[in-house]
């Protein structure tokens, strides 16, 4: 491992312009695998995964040239691991006034790790109606999976060590937006 990641040092990869060109890629792909927008739902995972939502949303309808139905899901209550993790503000979840039901959901989450997330938005999804489909979005799938999830949609594979931090900012949280990887303590 690089001496400079286990010294606490950040590295970066992926800046602003990378991340853009990711989300282009990403709704670009949306669209060709569902044959245009119609019927598409974007549920957005707070707290990164709603910025990544609107955007790839605003690019959907660039490519399309249609509004695609955009809200929130907050998987908070959801998860396996509430018992384990320090108490965490519940954030909005915010469905679609045209509902999920027989909807193509697309999830939008930053970063798929475990797969422990998506389990639980597969989870909170399922309360409020039966998507017709559900596909995953992410800017970085950086694997180590603990359950069977693939993402539909990747911007970025990044191969990491498990001691190793995967940190997304965007402008719409942080005030500037990039990836960078932190490595683990030596």
């Amino acid at each position: 491992m690089d001496a400079a990641l286990t010294s606490g040092q950040a590295r970066t990869v992926l800046d602003e312009n990378d991340i853009a060109r990711a989300i282009t890629r990403i709704a670009h792909e949306i669209v060709e695998r569902n044959k245009g927008i119609s019927g598409l739902v974007l549920l957005g995972i707070p707290s990164r995964g709603l910025p990544l939502a609107a955007r790839i949303s605003a690019q959907l309808e660039r490519i399309d040239g249609g509004a695609v139905p955009l809200g929130s899901l907050d998987i908070t209550m959801y998860r396996d691991d509430l018992r384990l993790r320090p108490a965490r503000a519940l954030e909005p979840t915010d469905i679609p006034a045209r509902g999920v039901e027989g909807a193509t959901v697309v999830l939008v989450d930053d970063v798929l790790y475990s797969g422990r997330t998506i389990r639980a938005a597969l989870d909170a999804v399922s309360d409020f109606g039966r998507p017709r489909a559900i596909q995953l979005a992410v800017l970085v799938d950086r694997g180590h999976r603990e359950l069977p999830i693939r993402p539909d949609f990747v911007g970025k594979n990044l191969p990491t060590s498990t001691d190793e931090k995967v940190a997304v900012r965007l402008r719409e949280v942080d005030g500037f937006d990039g990836v960078t990887i932190m490595g683990g303590v030596a």
